[in-house]
This record gives C-alpha cells, structure tokens and sequence, in this order.
C-alpha cells in the first residue's frame, strides 16, 4: 500500500501556490481519504472552495488558523497521518522589515508544528526549506535554517512515539506567487526589464516538479534527512531574455538580503550528504548507517547555483516556461 492510500493529509499553507498545486495532484490520484487545508486567510479558502467546487462528499476540509497557535494546531492534528508544512513568510523584503513577525511564523511556527505532531501521533512530517536557508544573508534564510534544524531535530523529542520528521530543500519556483517571472511578463509590456545583477545565478524548479519530489520524498522519508532534487540554474539575465527578448534592460543593483549565487549544499553539509541517481539526502552525523545506497559526496563538494553543471540556455527556458 501507498502511504497515501485512505490517509488524512493536512498542508499548512495550503492556500498558496504549493499547496494548491498538491491538492490538484492528490485528488487526481484519488487515494487519500481526507485533505486538510490549514491557513489563516479566509478569503483565500472561499476562492478555493470554489475553484475546487468543494461538496459535502469532497475530500477537502478547510481549517482556519495560524501556525503560530499551537492550540489550534492541537485541534487540526487528531486523526491526520501526513504533515506537509508550507507556511512561512517568505518575502525578503518584508521578513528585513518585520523580523519579529518572521520569527513567529518560520521559527516559532515550526516549533508548533513538531509539539502538536509528536502530541497527538502524527506519523510522518514534511517540512519544505528553501537554498536561502544555507549561508543565509537575510532574515527570511535564517528564519528557514532554524526552522530546518528545528524539524530535524524534532526527531530527538518524539522518542518512542510514531512521529518522524524530514525537510525539502529546492530553488526558486518558476511561476509560483511572487516569483520574478510574473513580474518580467508585467514589465514586458512597458519595453523595460529590471534586474538587479546581470551576473546573478539561481537554482530553478517548476511548481509541478517541486510538487511531485515532495510527495516522493514523503513516501521514502525515515526521519532526520533534508532531501534536495537535482535541478537546473540559468541566469537571470538568461531568463529575462528569453522571456521579453526586445526589452531594454535596467540594472538596479543587488537588494540588501541578496546574493549573487545561492547555495543548495554548502561545503560543510556535504560531508553528511550522500546522492542519489536524481536527488541529495543530507544524513544527520549521528545517523550515518542512513542511506547507505547513496554515493558519498567528493571533499569540497559545494551544490552552488553558478557552478551547477547543469544550465539552462534561453532556448530550454522558453521550454520549460511553455510547461508551466
């Protein structure tokens, strides 16, 4: 049996573009008996009822509430079997501006989440990180590194109970809210794209690619590791010629909380990291008889968005920008 089959899946987050995107996936395979949507924007919930054209015999419930209520949390947990954790701030900008709020949902969030899953028997948690959390710069990457080792070490506490927790860790999601994608489209139509650097790398995954590796990764998860796909970077320059070739390019600068590169395993975690035929498993060192069938990772081994073998040319851009 699948662990999905006649299973009851709760996303926080689950009225952004990931949890939307998943919803889609697991209602079209039909296995799971329950999809529990856990978000705090009511207006958001509506839409999706209705887009969803939710019945009295659909599998999905909505729940309000916020991660950072760890009551309420206790309340949506009873009964559920898998824990996919999607909600954070992720917008740069505004965890720089608002930090105490960043730690609340990101850092504190998380740290809800594994009481309330350890409390009330939840098997299997999937947190989902970002390449910002290694060598973080800005709040937001810092925030997500300690929600990372949170979720990691929330193993330590579940002791005897079922509970077992694992992290995701891809790019940046071509097409999702926020993305810059839609916002060259939007610039296009004025003759004018702004970039910050034209020098500037970033690893690349598609909502429906990042969708898919998650729920693998919940099958194949034992607890402790951080998995991380096999992915393409491009430039940003590259992107934004091959989305509005004509336009004048204005460079801005790099924002405060930016790097040039980002980084998806850094040299110090590669020690503990083994790779699989398309993805990277990051084993806790005090677990090392782990994923023993993955390959061990050669000295200074650094998964670098700028030195990624793996580069998208504008033609394969246009491609993959045709898919989503």
């Amino acid at each position: 049996m699948s662990v999905w089959d006649g299973a009851t899946i709760l996303i926080t987050g689950g009225t952004g573009s990931f949890g939307k995107r998943l919803i889609q996936e697991l209602l079209a395979e039909g296995k799971v008996a329950k999809i529990i949507v856990f978000s705090r924007d009511e207006l958001k919930q509506m839409e999706m009822r209705e887009t969803f054209q939710v019945d009295f015999y659909s599998p999905l419930r909505f729940f309000l509430g916020d991660v950072r209520d760890q009551d309420r949390l206790y309340r949506a947990f009873r009964g559920v079997d898998i824990v996919i954790h999607a909600a954070a701030l992720k917008q740069v900008p505004a965890c720089e501006y608002n930090p105490f709020e960043a730690i609340l949902t990101n850092i504190m969030g998380a740290k809800n989440i594994i009481d309330a899953a350890i409390d009330c028997g939840v098997p299997r948690v999937m947190g989902v990180s970002t390449d910002k959390a290694v060598n973080p710069v800005n709040l937001y990457g810092a925030t997500k590194l300690c929600a990372e080792k949170l979720l990691i070490h929330g193993n330590f506490y579940a002791g005897a109970a079922p509970t077992r927790i694992s992290c995701v860790r891809y790019g940046n999601v071509l097409g999702s809210r926020g993305s810059v994608i839609p916002r060259f489209r939007q610039q296009k139509e004025a003759g004018v794209l702004r970039i910050t650097d034209e020098r500037m790398t970033r690893f690349w995954i598609t909502l429906s690619q990042a969708v898919r590796f998650v729920m693998r990764c919940v099958e194949i998860m034992r607890g402790e590791e951080v998995f991380i796909p096999k992915i393409p970077s491009a430039s940003l320059l590259d992107l934004a010629k091959a989305i509005a070739p004509e336009c004048e390019l204005e460079v801005t600068g790099i924002r405060p909380g930016e790097k040039l590169h980002e980084i998806l395993i850094s040299a110090d975690e590669a020690r503990n990291t083994v790779e699989m035929s398309d993805m990277y498993v990051v084993r806790p060192p005090r677990r090392k008889e782990m994923w023993k069938e993955g390959k061990p990772l050669p000295d200074g081994f650094e998964y670098c968005s700028n030195t990624n073998p793996w580069q998208l040319s504008q033609e394969e851009i246009l491609k993959v920008l045709d898919t989503i």
